[in-house]
């Protein structure tokens, strides 16, 4: 599923798919904002979305087998509800 199935489903439920469009990017904007400024987004029933820190570390150039300084960095770890897939 992607954005598109998304909108066609929420667009059901609305009146227009304009509405529908404006209403998913906003939730999925809100979510990005939280992410960006470190907060926890915990939406009942679905899941987590937190931003995990990764250590530098050293890493290893697979072509030439040369160690490789790998900087530090932010992701997105995502923890499913029990809820989810029952």
């Amino acid at each position: 599923m992607n954005r598109l199935d998304i909108i066609k489903a929420v667009a059901k439920v609305l009146s227009t798919k304009g509405e529908a469009a404006r209403a998913v990017e906003t939730t999925f904007e809100t979510v990005r904002e939280a992410l960006k400024a470190g907060d926890k987004v915990v939406i009942s029933n679905f899941g987590t979305f937190r931003v995990k820190t990764r250590q530098a570390r050293v890493g290893r150039n697979p072509k030439t087998g040369d160690n490789v300084q790998v900087p530090p960095r932010k992701g997105v770890r995502f923890k499913a509800s029990k809820n989810l897939l029952t």
